[in-house]
């Protein structure tokens, strides 16, 4: 672990407890919701909460780019970007359940090296990087060995995304093979999965800034993050995490059952 990488996570921690206590002062309260050109929403808090994040990384590190949810990108061509999603699951957020996350996942020339999952109200903050194990509010942690389907627990965010990208057959195959399944979904899910809480969190679409922090929080806990092809990457479009024993298996239903 060089003192670069070990500077980056420590920033990253700084920086999602910033947009984190933002939230707070937002959550279950009357908020204006706005929708976007996707017709996805947006709330003051998301926005108010990048806003910190990108004013901190641009005084801490000048030279960095950033990708943000919310404002895009700034100095796209830097070596380090830093990439932003104030609130992951708005949604929830806008109806008051505590699951919600702010993500940070940090790239070193083009290679995911830091993450960081923040969830503000539930106080969990899970981090990884390159040469630092993952860890929950300071305390190392892992995944938890599972080998087989019907002793595991899925996690999943909206079950009709399955549906609408082609996984409709693989998702409901699945249902009938795993021991138990639960919607405590978006980034929170993957937390689980990196705390051993759970076994697998799918996600059938996944934008950047979705992906970007779960990559190293993953690997870091021993387990594996991957697209639903099989690649370890955070722009795939999708992702699942799980045990490292059941990958395989997974990969071989997706591609069978798609």
């Amino acid at each position: 672990m060089s003192y670069f990488v070990e500077s980056l996570h420590e920033a990253a921690i700084k920086a999602a407890k910033i947009a984190g206590d933002i939230t707070l002062n937002y959550f279950q309260k009357k908020i204006e919701v706005i929708s976007k050109s996707d017709d996805s929403p947006v709330t003051v808090a998301d926005r108010k909460a990048e806003e910190a994040m990108r004013a901190f990384i641009m005084e801490t590190f000048p030279e960095h780019g950033i990708v943000g949810e919310e404002f895009g990108t700034y100095q796209e061509q830097a070596e380090v970007q830093w990439i932003l999603d104030p609130i992951d699951g708005t949604v929830g957020f806008i109806h008051g359940i505590p699951l919600y996350t702010n993500l940070i996942g940090i790239t070193v020339g083009g290679k995911p090296t830091v993450g960081v999952i923040h969830a503000p109200y539930m106080n969990e903050l899970v981090a990884a990087a390159e040469g630092i194990p993952t860890h929950l509010n300071g305390v190392t942690t892992k995944v938890r060995s599972c080998s087989s389907l019907d002793k595991a627990s899925m996690m999943t965010s909206d079950v009709q995304y399955f549906r609408t990208y082609g996984y409709r057959s693989s998702f409901e195959y699945l249902l009938d093979r795993v021991g138990t399944h639960r919607t405590y979904g978006d980034a929170y899910g993957h937390l689980m999965v990196a705390t051993g809480r759970a076994d697998i969190m799918l996600d059938p679409v996944l934008n950047l800034w979705d992906a970007a922090a779960l990559l190293p929080v993953i690997e870091q806990a021993g387990g594996s993050f991957t697209d639903l092809s099989g690649t370890p990457q955070i722009d795939g479009g999708n992702g699942f995490s799980c045990a490292p024993e059941l990958r395989q298996e997974l990969l071989e239903i997706f591609k069978t059952h798609q």
